[in-house]
């Protein structure tokens, strides 16, 4: 099964190509015309995000999402949603990786 992006993009160049109409191309991919209308506004907003994020992240190594988030919002003052924050963060793959737990070695019971 292809996802929604994926499908959206066989009807555009449907449109384009074959010079059917977006309705009958939007039927025919099981896409809703809404979503097939539909462009995203705050791409621009998106890059300053992800240029702060990459700074942040290359300056304090040690600093996850929540830190970096907490940053942006108290320090620098910006409002923007955590959920987007995170959306961008997890694009940019910057999760930190989480170490494995060592096991303990206890000594037998005499």
């Amino acid at each position: 099964m292809t996802r929604p992006a994926q499908r959206r993009e066989l009807a555009e160049k449907a449109v384009a190509t074959k010079g059917v109409s977006i309705a009958l191309a939007c039927r025919a991919f099981g896409v809703s015309e809404t979503c097939f209308r539909y462009s995203p506004k705050r791409y621009d907003e998106n890059e300053m995000i992800a240029d702060l994020l990459v700074g942040l992240t290359n300056v304090h190594k040690t600093w996850g999402f929540g830190l970096c988030f907490l940053h942006l919002r108290n320090v620098k003052g910006h409002v923007w949603n955590h959920k987007r924050v995170h959306r961008i963060y997890c694009e940019l793959e910057l999760n930190l990786r989480i170490k494995p737990r060592r096991r303990l070695k206890r000594e037998k019971p005499r």
